[in-house]
């Protein structure tokens, strides 16, 4: 072997042990706490006394996941959840998509100046405006339309729409819900990559500009729109600070999850250090489940959305 075949070997092994190390460590940090958390939600509390045992509980029990369970009432929070998740995420697709195709393909006038508003909800955290949206929410005057109807009533009527879903549903159909602006981006950057032969040989077949959008351009975004739904999906799941301001009865499983070492020591009776961190690990772990579940089974068509949606280009 020649001194450059065998620089060029060398360099090859090189890479696979530095590719191989990244990987594992970054596996590593990844698994550590879900392996941990496992094991600590599958144990009694007697196995946190005996120095032998590390990551195999002596014997499995499921005692603390059935009293986390009936302690934060899973069935009820777990369908608030999952009903909030669920039909924001799908309104935020059809309003994000159809944002960002205008801003893709269309020319009007403040275009530029529009999408920067856009990132502008991107940039700026919800902690800033928390205060004028919950009194919008509180006192929801139906987007101006009170301040005609008190013309002639001398009343201004507003409904609260706190502790509803339309606190996630409102925004996310009006194309400003938890990051939208992101998703609008996305869809933008994918719709500008589609070669304009596909809305020319639409416009000759006789459709016009939202034909062309439904029939022609957006069955062509299924993996952008797959990226968004995920995405969507995980950040409606895990928030609490938007809930945790503007919902109070109607809670979700963050919510219940920032409060439960509180419910499980009055539950208990007695103030257990190790019981109650175990149930607070069974309920990190009924929170991050139905992502996990979610992630097992879509992980081959989340990969191809993210490899080929705007995030890559």
């Amino acid at each position: 072997m020649t001194l450059k075949g065998y620089l060029r070997q060398t360099g090859k092994i090189a890479q696979w042990l530095l590719r191989t190390v990244l990987l594992i460590g970054m596996s590593f940090i990844i698994l550590y706490p879900l392996i941990y958390m496992a094991s600590t939600v599958f144990r009694n509390a007697k196995d946190y006394y005996d120095p032998s045992i590390v990551w195999i509980p002596s014997e499995l029990t499921i005692n603390n996941l059935i009293r986390t369970y009936h302690a934060i009432d899973f069935p009820v929070v777990f369908a608030n959840t999952a009903m909030f998740t669920l039909v924001s995420a799908v309104l935020q697709v059809f309003t994000c998509a159809l944002v960002g195709y205008g801003f893709a393909r269309f020319n009007f006038k403040f275009k530029n100046v529009f999408f920067i508003m856009v990132l502008f909800t991107i940039i700026v955290p919800t902690q800033t405006i928390i205060l004028p949206l919950y009194t919008q929410y509180r006192y929801f005057d139906f987007f101006g339309l009170s301040e005609v109807i008190a013309w002639f009533t001398g009343n201004k009527p507003t409904i609260a729409l706190t502790n509803t879903g339309w606190i996630y549903y409102l925004p996310s159909l009006l194309g400003v819900g938890i990051r939208s602006g992101l998703f609008i981006y996305i869809f933008r950057q994918f719709f500008r990559g589609l070669p304009n032969g596909l809305e020319d040989a639409a416009l000759i077949d006789g459709c016009g500009p939202f034909r062309c959008y439904f029939k022609v351009m957006l069955p062509n975004a299924v993996t952008s729109i797959v990226t968004v739904f995920l995405f969507s999906i995980v950040w409606h799941w895990n928030d609490y600070y938007f809930s945790g301001m503007l919902l109070s009865s109607k809670v979700t499983l963050s919510m219940v999850l920032a409060s439960l070492p509180a419910k499980i020591q009055d539950l208990n009776g007695v103030s257990n250090p190790v019981e109650n961190s175990i149930q607070v690990q069974a309920g990190v772990l009924m929170l991050i489940l139905p992502l996990l579940i979610l992630f097992i089974f879509g992980q081959k068509y989340f990969t191809e959305s993210i490899e080929r949606s705007g995030l890559v280009e």
